[in-house]
């Protein structure tokens, strides 16, 4: 493999390769490296896995589910007078 230095890139220029490489989730070299040999997607990133939504949304203690339940029991009752 050979080495090269690569110089007068802007600042511009280097944000958007370090955002693309970020984005890839590949370093720096590496996608230029992969730009310069042609395959400029490269390996693309392997997305996370999402099974439930836990570490999204947070989880909620038995006491929450508790307190959840009694603040929203009368949501299940049905007013018979607004019905009439």
């Amino acid at each position: 493999m050979a080495n090269i230095s690569v110089r007068g890139v802007d600042e511009q220029a280097l944000r958007r390769l370090k955002q693309a490489a970020s984005r890839r989730g590949v370093s720096l070299n590496r996608l230029i490296a992969d730009l310069l040999n042609g395959t400029p997607g490269g390996k693309p990133p392997v997305p996370a896995e999402h099974p439930d939504l836990d570490k999204l949304a947070g989880t909620w203690t038995a006491a929450d589910a508790r307190e959840f339940e009694r603040a929203t029991a009368t949501f299940g009752q049905v007013d018979e007078d607004l019905w009439r």
